[in-house]
């Protein structure tokens, strides 16, 4: 996406969603307490690390041997929502300006995520990480790791300024309606990374 566009986009995008993340913030608070953000270092472009910053919507909840339990079990009613409207990743709107994220590309990840995806990671990181992508719109938290994978591969190769507009306008449309796995889309990415020589799963039943 033109990089004029991106940024004008992002501003008419902040100013909108600016008194609904105040909101969110003061939900967050009441529910979550302090603090209110989650900051993580995650892999940018070409692999370069930045710190993502999240509005925070899970408790630090853990079992009784102190591993973190499941996120659906660290969500609040209100948390849950927040995060389905994407009003808990607003601030990303800024790493959006300063250059570090993009509006749409495969979702930024734990540098060592990317590293034990090989080369796959790096062919991954060589557009900057999106505030959405194409994961993200077919299927998301429906999705295994590994179709997460292959779709952002996939958008990697195809991706065009006809494109992100879909991804965007369709994000909208899951914030709204909710997620839905796109067996069309992971097949078609399954296909066409078999014919590029990557490994690949079964195709997803219709």
């Amino acid at each position: 996406m033109n990089r004029v566009l991106e940024v004008l986009i992002c501003i008419v995008a902040g100013v909108l969603a600016l008194p609904f993340f105040l909101l969110a913030c003061l939900v967050v608070a009441r529910t979550l307490g302090r603090p209110l953000f989650f900051t993580q270092p995650r892999a940018g472009l070409h692999g370069r690390m930045f710190l993502l910053h999240k509005l925070r919507s899970m408790s630090d909840a853990r079992d009784a041997d102190g591993a973190l339990l499941p996120d659906v079990d660290r969500q609040t009613a209100a948390t849950a929502l927040l995060r389905r409207l994407r009003l808990d990743e607003v601030p990303q709107l800024l790493l959006i300006l300063k250059g570090d994220m993009a509006l749409v590309g495969p979702r930024p990840l734990l540098p060592e995520t990317i590293e034990a995806f090989a080369a796959a990671g790096q062919t991954r990181c060589s557009v900057r990480p999106g505030l959405t992508g194409w994961s993200q719109v077919s299927g998301n938290t429906a999705l295994s790791n590994d179709e997460k994978l292959q779709l952002d591969l996939w958008y990697v190769a195809h991706r065009s300024l006809g494109l992100d507009i879909q991804i965007l306008i369709e994000t909208i449309g899951v914030a709204l309606g909710g997620e839905r796995r796109r067996h069309d889309r992971i097949n078609q990415a399954a296909r066409w990374l078999a014919a590029e020589g990557y490994p690949t799963l079964q195709e997803s039943p219709a």
